[in-house]
This record gives C-alpha cells, structure tokens and sequence, in this order.
C-alpha cells in the first residue's frame, strides 16, 4: 500500500492527465477484445469460412493503412487528442452499426465491407496521433516508465475482454459483445474531452513543436534516419508474417478444437503476458543498447509462436503463446521508446505514422492470403513460419550499425545522431 500510495505521487501517475489517459484506454482494450472474439465467430458461424473473414478483415487493413499517414500530419497539425477524440466518435457509430448487422442474422460481404472500411479508416488515423499524446504528457525522463505504465492499462483490459467477450459470444451472441465494444468507445471520447495535457510537456496542445525552430524537416530524417529505415523495415517483415497467422489461423484453430471460450481463453493469456512483458520493461534498468535487446526478445517471441498449435491443445498453445507475449510486451516499450526519444518532437505524429503503416500495412495481404492458405492447408503451419521469420529479421537487424549500436537517449538533430544528456526511461 505504501508503494501505491508513493507510485501517484511520483513518476507517471502523479500527472492528472496520465491517470486519466490510463482510465480511457482500459475502456477502448475491453472493448477492443470483446470485439475480436465477436466479429470472427459472427463470420465463421455463417457459410462465408475463413476465405469470407479474410475478405472483410481485408477491407478493414487496407483503409487503416492508407489513412496511417494522414493520422501523422493531423497529430502534428492540430494535437494527438484531438484526432483521437474525432476518430473514436466515428467508430462508436460503426461499432454501433455492426450491432444492428449482427443481431439481424448471418451478415454478407455486401453488409460487412462498408463498416469494415470506415472503422479501419478511422483507426488508421487513431494509431500515429496515440502515440504522440503521451510525450504532450508526460516529460522526456519519465516516458520510459510511461509507455509500460500506458501498456499496462491497455493489457488490464486485454486481460478481462477476451474472457468477457468469450462469455458474451457463448452466452447471446456476437452482437452482445460487439455492443461492448460500442459503448467502449463512447467512454474513451469522454476521457479524452476531459484530458487537458499541459502546455510545454514534450509537444504543446495544438500540435506545434515544443522543440526550436529550424530543426530537420520530416522528409531529411526520412531520408536520412538509418535507425528509422531498420525499425520500418522489421516491422513491415514481422508483421506480413505474424498478423495473419494471428488474425486468421488462431481463430480457425480454436474455432476447430477449442470453442468460443477457449479462444478467448488464448486471447487472455496474451495479453496477460504482454501485461506482464510491459511490467518488466517498466520495471527494468534503462539499456544502454536496447536495439540487442529488441534482438533477443525477438528470438524468444519467434520459439514461443511457432510451438503453439504442437504443444498440446489449449494448456500447451496457452503456455506457448504466453512465452511470446511476454517477451512482446517488453520488446514493444523498447522500440516505442526508442523511436519517440530519437524523433524531434514537430515530427512525432509523422514519423509514428510511418512506424504505424509499416507494422499494419502488410494487414490486408497477409490476412487475404491467410484466408485462402488456412482454408486449403489448415492453421498449423502458419505458426512456424511466423515465428522463425520473426527471430530471423530481428537478428538480422543486428548487421546495421545505426541500429546495433543505438544508445539510449540518442536522438536525431541535424541529419545525426546525437546523445542528449537527459536520463531516458
């Protein structure tokens, strides 16, 4: 007690703002799960399959990555919450909209597309402007702390929604869960109407650089930023190969062998471990060269994944996927971090925003193609294949210098890299 009492007036949590930003993105993850049990057993329990998911998730992933860039340049223009408030009032009407389309019966793809697009356009310009708002918070010392805390909050919700969307779709439905999700992004607007972040916290209110005049423009350091062009190209491999193994093989093999709740059951343990890699990273000393340790996380992650659909049913996939999680959830602070120290403040919303379209724009390839393969050779080989291309592209990262020899605390001033005397994390 002692310790809690001591974390709110300290650190992170001493900042009204941050609490407030905790409360509102608990809200969105518990919704945000409920809605990734409901939506794939709404579409697996019509005749459409998993070629019928694949289409629709298709049509939620390209939207989502056109709109990526233009979230950046909003964010900067005009302030992460506000971009995040409009985008949020969009996809309750969305989400609200799914409700209606699953409780009238077995959806088509006529009906589907249309939402799916919006709400993956409106999310597409939600993701860069989330990870600008926190630098508008928090000062540059206690962003470290800060991204594991904000993790955290994000993966308390991921802990309860599976199970409760699990519960939800058992018990009345799809529609029952997807009207979860509706109400949770009413809640997130509301926090985000009262969240004030203070004048002169990393980026000021209306999006204009905290930083001095003259600084690099956005197209030198994404010309010139080797440490930018590794992390795009890692985020852009990984992900081809982890997000349709993730979005399509693992519900098509719960949905198989495991039912409803044991799929929720799996979403549960990922993020419990994800909660449990972000509480580490918060917890652990800064390193000095944290690129070696987004290397070994990667190698862990990639053996966790590709033992899951071969170790033994829902005991076996749970342990496997939560070995992964966790290193996953350490690894993301790492390199959120490392980004949002590297990048000049005027930039934040812009360069986050190509980070975002590297690690979603392989969605709607890689779930179309997952969609077709899982329907003709079944989930289990998706699992390996992600998990080695994971641990391989990592490591390969290691041969650039400007990611192998990343310091904590370097950022990008004048076309090179320089060292800040401010502690880091």
């Amino acid at each position: 007690m002692s310790r809690a009492r001591n974390a709110t007036r300290t650190g992170p949590m001493a900042v009204a703002g941050f609490r407030l930003l905790v409360v509102g993105q608990f809200a969105s993850m518990l919704g945000d799960y409920c809605y990734a049990v409901a939506l794939p057993w709404l579409v697996l329990g019509g005749s459409g399959g998993t070629t019928l998911l694949g289409t629709v998730l298709a049509c939620y992933g390209i939207p989502r990555a056109v709109t990526i860039p233009l979230g950046g340049m909003l964010a900067d223009r005009y302030g992460g919450r506000q971009v995040m408030l409009a985008a949020d009032a969009v996809r309750a009407v969305c989400s609200a909209a799914l409700v209606v389309t699953a409780a009238a019966g077995e959806p088509s793809l006529a009906q589907l597309a249309p939402i799916a697009a919006v709400l993956g356009a409106s999310s597409g310009v939600f993701l860069p402007a989330s990870y600008t708002l926190l630098p508008a918070i928090l000062p540059a010392e206690q962003l470290g702390r800060g991204n594991a805390l904000s993790a955290m909050a994000n993966q308390f919700g991921g802990v309860l929604g599976p199970f409760a969307g699990g519960l939800l779709v058992a018990g009345w439905g799809p529609a029952a869960a997807l009207a979860v999700d509706a109400v949770s992004f009413i809640l997130s607007a509301a926090v985000l109407l009262a969240l004030r972040p203070p004048a002169g916290a990393g980026q000021a209110e209306d999006g204009e650089a905290a930083g001095p005049a003259g600084g690099p423009s956005f197209g030198e350091v994404l010309r010139r930023g080797r440490l930018l062009h590794v992390v795009l190209v890692v985020a852009l491999v990984c992900n081809l190969a982890f997000t349709g193994t993730m979005e399509v093989a693992l519900p098509d093999l719960a949905h198989q062998d495991l039912g409803a709740a044991g799929y929720g059951a799996l979403l549960t343990v990922l993020s419990v471990g994800s909660l449990i890699g972000s509480a580490v990273a918060g917890r652990a000393r800064t390193d000095q060269r944290p690129a070696r340790l987004f290397a070994l996380l990667a190698v862990v992650m990639g053996i966790g994944l590709a033992g899951a659909p071969y170790a033994g049913g829902l005991l076996g996939a749970g342990v496997c996927l939560a070995v992964y999680s966790i290193a996953s959830g350490w690894q993301n602070i790492v390199v959120i971090t490392m980004i949002q120290t590297w990048t000049p403040a005027a930039l934040l919303g812009r360069v986050m925003s190509m980070v975002m379209l590297a690690v979603t724009g392989s969605f709607p390839v890689s779930v179309a193609v997952a969609g077709l393969a899982v329907h003709r050779l079944g989930p289990a080989p998706f699992f390996p294949v992600a998990g080695v291309t994971i641990a391989l592209a990592v490591t390969a990262a290691l041969s650039q210098r400007a990611f192998r020899e990343h310091r904590a605390g370097q950022t990008y001033g004048a076309g090179e890299l320089t060292v800040t005397h401010s502690a880091v994390g």
